[in-house]
C-alpha cells in the first residue's frame, strides 16, 4: 500500500510499484487539499481570465469561451490524438501513480472526484492505452486526456464521472509519462551502475591490477561524491592484492573518475525527479490559499537535462566496460589464452562478446544524443519553446537497458578470466564469483548468446551484493 499525499512518493516507490498490481490511498488531508483548490478554480474563474476555462488553450488563449462540459469534453476528444505502439504496462503504472501525486499535492483546481477515480483505477490495474508519441516535454496531453477518456468510460453508470471545465484541462497539465520514464530508467540504470563495480572487481582479479588506483589518496585528488564512492566500494572488494604492473590501463586506473560521473549523474536525475513528482505540476496552478499564476513551469527543461547527463555520463562509464572485457582477451594483461580460449589453435572464445558489448556501446551512444538541446516552434507560433524531456527520458530507458548489456558482456568474459587464471580471491570477489555460478564453465568454442542472458539476470544480484557490503 502506497499512502499518496502528494509529498512524500519518492523515485525509489515509483520504479518497485511499476510491476505492480498497485495498491493506494489517498490521505484525507490531501483530498481535503484538492477540495480547497478546486473552490478557490470555480471563485477565481468569476473574478478573472483563466486559461484553459474561460479562455481556448495554446494559439486559442484570447479566445474567450464559455466555461461549459461540452468544451472540456472537446478538449479532451482532440488532445488525445497520439501515435505508435503501446507503452508497457509498467510505464503506464508509474505514470498514474506520479499523476495521482501531483493532483494531491492540490495546484490543479479540479474535482476529488477525479482523484478518487484515477486512484480507484490504480488499485483495479485497469490501465488506459498510451501510445508512445505523446508529448514534447511541455506536458504530455495525449497521454493523460486518454487517461481522462478512460476514466470516464470505466465509471459506473449509475454514478457516471464526467469531465467538466474545471477537470479537464487541469488533468492532461502535467509531465507525468516523462517523469514515469525517467524514473524507471534511473532505477534500472542505477542497478547496472553498482553492478559493474562487482564486475569491475571481477576483471581487476583476472588482470592482477593496481589496487592504488582506488587508494584513499584518490580521493582527494578527485574531489566529487560519486569518485569518491567508487574508490571507497572498490578498496572494499578487491583488497591490495600485488600488482601485475605500476600502472594499469585506463579501464580499471580511470574506474573512479569514470564511473564517479555515472553515479553523480544518477544522483542528481533521482533528486530532480523526487522534486518533480511532489509539485503541482499544473497550468495554471491554483493553490488552496487563493493563489494562481499562469507559468511555464510544464517546460521540463530541468528533467531533460538530468536525464541527458546521467545517459552521457552512463557512455563515460560503459566504455571503461568495454575497454575491460578486452584486456581479458590479452594474454598480455592475463597470462592466458587469446580470447580466454581452451588452447585449440585460432580458438575464438569471448571474441564475439567484445563484438557484442561494442554494438551496445553503439547504441548507448546513439542514445546519449542530447534531447535537450532540441527545440520547436507550435501552435501558430506561440508556444516556441520545448525541453523534450518526454524524448530524454525514452533513450535513457533504452540507455540503461543497454548498459545492462554491456555490463553483462563484461561479466561473461571476467567470470571466465577468474576461473581458468584461478586467483586466489576472498570476500566479496569470491562472494560474486558465486553469484555467477549458473555461468557455464566450458572453454570449448560455442554459440555464447545463453551465457549473456544470464548474465544479464546477474546484474540485480551483483548490485545487492555492492549495497550489501558497501551502500555503494
Amino acid at each position: 500500500m502506497i499512502r499518496i499525499d502528494g509529498r512524500r512518493l519518492s523515485t525509489a516507490q515509483i520504479a518497485a510499484a511499476a510491476d505492480g498490481p498497485l495498491s493506494v490511498e489517498v490521505s484525507e488531508r490531501a483530498l481535503a487539499e484538492v477540495l480547497r483548490s478546486h473552490q478557490q478554480a470555480v471563485l477565481a474563474g468569476t473574478l478573472r481570465p483563466i486559461y484553459g476555462l474561460t479562455t481556448g488553450v495554446g494559439a486559442n488563449r484570447t479566445v474567450d469561451v464559455e466555461p461549459d462540459t461540452a468544451g472540456a469534453q472537446g478538449l479532451l476528444r482532440s488532445h488525445a490524438t497520439a501515435a505508435g505502439l503501446p507503452r508497457s504496462a509498467e510505464r503506464v503504472r508509474a505514470m498514474l501513480l506520479i499523476r495521482l501525486n501531483h493532483l494531491c499535492a492540490g495546484g490543479a483546481g479540479l474535482r476529488p472526484a477525479v482523484v478518487r477515480a484515477l486512484a480507484d483505477m490504480i488499485n483495479a490495474d485497469a490501465l488506459p492505452v498510451i501510445r508512445e508519441f505523446v508529448g514534447i516535454g511541455t506536458a504530455e496531453l495525449s497521454a493523460l486526456a486518454a487517461t481522462a477518456l478512460a476514466l470516464q468510460e470505466r465509471s459506473p453508470a449509475a454514478d457516471r464521472l464526467v469531465f467538466g471545465p474545471h477537470d479537464a484541462l487541469p488533468f492532461i497539465s502535467s509531465n507525468a509519462a516523462a517523469l514515469s520514464d525517467a524514473a524507471l530508467a534511473v532505477a534500472r540504470l542505477g542497478t547496472g551502475a553498482r553492478a559493474a563495480l562487482a564486475v569491475a572487481a571481477l576483471s581487476f582479479a583476472a588482470v592482477r591490477g593496481n589496487a592504488e588506483a582506488y587508494a584513499a589518496p584518490v580521493e582527494r585528488a578527485t574531489p566529487m561524491p560519486g569518485a569518491r564512492t567508487a574508490c571507497r566500494v572498490m578498496r572494499g572488494l578487491v583488497g591490495a592484492p600485488e600488482p601485475a604492473r605500476i600502472q594499469d590501463p585506463y579501464g580499471l586506473r580511470a574506474l573512479p573518475q569514470g564511473h564517479g560521473m555515472l553515479l553523480d549523474a544518477l544522483t542528481g536525475l533521482r533528486t530532480t525527479i523526487d522534486a518533480f513528482v511532489n509539485a503541482p505540476s499544473e497550468n495554471p496552478v491554483i493553490l488552496a490559499d487563493g493563489s494562481v499564476a499562469h507559468h511555464g513551469g510544464f517546460h521540463a527543461g530541468y528533467l531533460a537535462l538530468a536525464c541527458d547527463a546521467a545517459a552521457i555520463a552512463a557512455v563515460q562509464s560503459g566504455q571503461l566496460s568495454l575497454n575491460r572485457l578486452t584486456y581479458a582477451s590479452e594474454p598480455n594483461h592475463t597470462g592466458l589464452e587469446p580470447f580466454l580460449g581452451d588452447g585449440t589453435p585460432g580458438a575464438s572464445g569471448v571474441m564475439v562478446v567484445e563484438y557484442v558489448a561494442a554494438a551496445a556501446l553503439g547504441d548507448l551512444r546513439a542514445a546519449a544524443a542530447p534531447a535537450s538541446t532540441q527545440s520547436i516552434t507550435l501552435s501558430r507560433g506561440i508556444e516556441d519553446t520545448a525541453s523534450f524531456a518526454s524524448l530524454a527520458a525514452r533513450q535513457l530507458l533504452t540507455a540503461a537497458e543497454r548498459y545492462e548489456l554491456l555490463v553483462a558482456c563484461e561479466l561473461v568474459a571476467a567470470v571466465r578470466a577468474v576461473r581458468m587464471s584461478g586467483p586466489a580471491l576472498t570476500g566479496p570477489q569470491l562472494r560474486a564469483v558465486e553469484l555467477c555460478a549458473g555461468l557455464p564453465e566450458a572453454a570449448g568454442d560455442r554459440d555464447l548468446t545463453a551465457d549473456l542472458e544470464i548474465a544479464q539476470r546477474l546484474v540485480p544480484a551483483l548490485a545487492e551484493l555492492v549495497v550489501e557490503h558497501y551502500d555503494g
